[in-house]
C-alpha cells in the first residue's frame, strides 16, 4: 500500500514537472515571437524614415541607382544566407533537445563556413564585377553602389550564422537587439554619407547610402561577437554535460541542405520579381524613346517615392500570417474543418479590414501624400502619383495572396505558394514588358505587371487550398462590407482634405487632418456596416476595451 502511494506520488511529481517544463518552453516561445516581432517593426520603421529624407536629398534618378544595387544585393543576400538562421536554428534545437550541445555547437559552425563561403563569393561578385552588373541592368550609375554594398557579404554569414545559433537555444535577443543595432547604424551612416555627397555626385550620393548597410552588418557582427564571447562560459556549461553522440560533418551537411534548398527557393521569388524590374524598366523605356535620364527617373519613382509608403502596411500583414500559422496547423492536424474555416475566414476578413483602408487611403490621397512627404522634389512626386495608385492595389491583392499562402504552409502544403508566386513571376514579367512599350503606360506598366502577379498566385493559393482543405469563405462577410467601409472612408478623407486646404491652405496640415478624420470615419463604418462583429474584435489584442468603446459612442450594440 505503501509502495504504491509512493509510486503515484512520483508519478504525480513527474507529470506536474512535465506540465511546468511545459509551461515555461511555452512562455519563452511566446516571448521569442514577441522580442522578434518588436524588433521587425522597429526595423521596419527605421526603414521607412531612411528612405523619405534621403529621396528628398537624392531624387528619383539617384533612387535609380540605389534601388538596381539593392535588387542584386537582395537576391545574393538569399543564395548566401536568408536560409541560414532558420536552417542552424532547426539544427541547433533538434540537438539541444536529445541533450547533445556538443553537436549543436558543431552544426552552428558547419553552417557557418559553409555561408562564409558563399558570402565571400558574393563579395567578390559585386566587388569586381559592378561595372558589369551596373550595365547588365542597363543603370550605369548603379555601379558605385553595388560595390558599397559588397563588404555586407564578408561579415553577413557570421551574424545570419550566430543569429540561427542563438535562436535553436531559444534566445531571440541577440537576433532582435543585433537586428535594430544594424538598421540604427544603417540609416545613420547612410544618410550622413548622401549627405556628404548628394550635392556633387547622384553616383556617390547613392553609394554613400547604400554603404549604410555594409556599416550597419559591421556594427551588428561586432555586438554579436561580443554576445558570443560573453556566452562562452554558459556554452563550456552545457558542452561539459553533452551527451556523447557521433556524428559526421557530411550527414550534417546533408541536413543542413534538406532545410536550405526549399527555404532559399522560397526567398527568392521576391527578389525576382524586383531584378524583374530592374533588367527590363530602363531598358524598355529606352528602347520606346525615353532618353536615359528620363528612363533612369521613372524607374526611381517606384523604389524612391511608392515603395518607403507601400512598406508600411507589411508589418501588420506580416504581424496576421505569423498569429495566423499555428491555429491555422493545429485545426487542420485535428481534422476540425469548422474550426480550420473559422481561422482562415478571421484571418483574412482582418488582413481585408487593415488591407482595404491602406489602399483606398493611399489611392484617394495619394498625391497629398506624395507631396508632403517629398516636399523638397514636388515635381518629380507628383510624377509618382499615378504609380502610387496603381501600386495602392498591391497592399490588398498581396494581403490576400499572402493570407492563403500562410494557410497552405499551415496545413503543410510549403511549396505550393513558392511554385505559384513564380508562375505569378512570370506573368509579371511578360506583362510588365508589353505595357512599358506602350509611351503613354511607361512605368505603370511595371506596377500593373506586380498587381496581376499577386493575383495570379492569390487565385492558385485559392484554388490549391480548395483543393487541399476544402476551405469555404463568406465572400460578402471577408471581401464585400470591408470594401464598402473603406470606400466610404476614402470618400471622406477627400472631402475632408479639400475643405481643410480652403480653410488652411497647408497641404501638410490637410493632409495629416483628412489621415486623422480617415481613421475616425473608418472605425465608425467597420461597425455600422457589419463589416466586423463583436467576436471578431474580441479577438484582436484588447479587443474587449475596443468593442466597449464602439458601444460607448454607440456604434455598437
Amino acid at each position: 500500500m505503501g509502495s504504491d502511494r509512493e509510486e503515484n506520488t512520483n508519478i504525480t511529481n513527474i507529470a506536474y514537472s512535465d506540465s511546468e517544463k511545459q509551461a515555461e518552453n511555452s512562455a519563452m516561445i511566446i516571448k521569442g515571437a514577441a522580442i522578434l516581432a518588436l524588433a521587425g517593426i522597429v526595423v521596419k520603421i527605421f526603414g521607412a524614415i531612411f528612405r523619405v529624407p534621403l529621396t528628398n536629398m537624392i531624387g528619383a534618378k539617384g533612387q535609380s541607382y540605389y534601388t538596381a544595387a539593392y535588387s542584386v544585393y537582395n537576391l545574393l543576400f538569399v543564395i548566401a544566407t536568408a536560409g541560414f538562421p532558420v536552417a542552424i536554428s532547426k539544427m541547433v534545437s533538434a540537438r539541444i533537445a536529445e541533450k547533445d550541445f556538443r553537436n549543436a555547437h558543431k552544426s552552428y559552425i558547419l553552417a557557418m563556413k559553409f555561408s562564409a563561403v558563399l558570402g565571400f563569393a558574393s563579395f567578390l561578385l559585386m566587388f569586381f564585377a559592378s561595372k558589369t552588373i551596373s550595365e547588365f541592368y542597363n543603370i550605369p550609375g548603379a555601379e558605385p553602389s553595388i560595390r558599397a554594398l559588397s563588404p555586407a557579404f564578408l561579415f553577413m554569414p557570421m551574424v545570419a550564422s550566430m543569429r540561427g545559433y542563438y535562436q535553436g537555444r531559444q534566445m531571440m535577443f541577440p537576433t532582435g537587439f543585433t537586428e535594430i543595432i544594424e538598421q540604427m547604424v544603417r540609416v545613420a551612416v547612410g544618410l550622413y554619407l548622401a549627405y556628404m555627397f548628394y550635392t556633387t555626385s547622384l553616383e556617390r550620393a547613392a553609394g554613400g547610402a547604400t554603404f549604410g548597410a555594409s556599416a550597419g552588418i559591421m556594427a551588428a557582427a561586432l555586438v554579436m561577437i561580443i554576445i558570443y564571447l560573453r556566452d562562452k562560459g554558459k556554452r563550456g556549461e552545457l558542452s561539459a554535460t553533452s551527451a556523447i553522440r557521433e556524428e559526421s560533418d557530411r550527414k550534417r551537411f546533408k541536413e543542413m541542405l534538406t532545410y536550405l534548398i526549399p527555404i532559399s527557393i522560397g526567398a527568392a521569388v521576391m527578389p525576382i520579381m524586383f531584378n524583374i524590374d530592374t533588367f527590363i524598366v530602363v531598358r524598355r523605356l529606352m528602347a520606346t524613346g525615353w532618353d536615359r535620364h528620363t528612363a533612369e527617373v521613372l524607374y526611381g519613382l517606384m523604389g524612391g517615392y511608392c515603395d518607403p509608403i507601400l512598406g508600411l502596411p507589411g508589418i501588420f500583414i506580416d504581424a496576421i500570417c505569423i498569429s495566423m500559422m499555428p491555429a491555422v496547423t493545429a485545426a487542420f492536424t485535428l481534422r476540425n474543418k469548422t474550426e480550420l474555416d473559422g481561422h482562415i475566414k478571421t484571418g483574412l476578413k482582418t488582413m481585408m479590414i487593415i488591407a482595404y483602408p491602406c489602399t483606398i487611403g493611399l489611392m484617394f490621397l495619394a498625391g497629398p501624400i506624395l507631396t508632403m512627404l517629398f516636399y523638397k522634389k514636388p515635381d518629380e512626386a507628383e510624377m509618382a502619383v499615378s504609380l502610387m495608385q496603381i501600386l495602392s492595389l498591391s497592399v490588398a491583392t498581396m494581403a490576400i495572396m499572402r493570407t492563403f499562402a500562410t494557410c497552405l504552409q499551415g496545413i503543410g502544403k510549403m511549396m505550393i505558394p513558392v511554385y505559384n508566386l513564380l508562375i505569378g513571376a512570370g506573368v509579371k514579367a511578360v506583362l510588365s514588358y508589353i505595357l512599358l512599350g506602350i509611351p503613354a503606360i511607361n512605368i505603370n506598366g511595371a506596377a500593373a505587371g506586380s498587381i496581376c502577379a499577386y493575383i495570379t498566385a492569390g487565385i492558385l493559393n485559392y484554388r490549391a487550398l480548395r483543393k487541399y482543405a476544402d476551405v469555404d469563405i463568406d465572400v460578402k462577410s471577408v471581401f464585400v462590407r470591408p470594401l464598402f467601409a473603406a470606400l466610404i472612408m476614402g470618400i471622406a478623407a477627400v472631402a475632408i482634405h479639400k475643405a481643410a486646404m480652403l480653410i488652411s491652405a497647408s497641404n501638410a496640415i490637410s493632409t495629416l487632418t483628412a489621415v486623422f478624420a480617415a481613421i475616425i470615419v473608418y472605425f465608425i463604418t467597420v461597425f455600422k456596416t457589419g463589416a466586423i462583429t463583436k467576436e471578431e474584435v474580441e479577438l484582436i489584442p484588447k479587443g474587449d476595451l475596443i468593442y466597449s468603446f464602439a458601444v460607448r459612442l454607440k456604434i455598437a450594440e
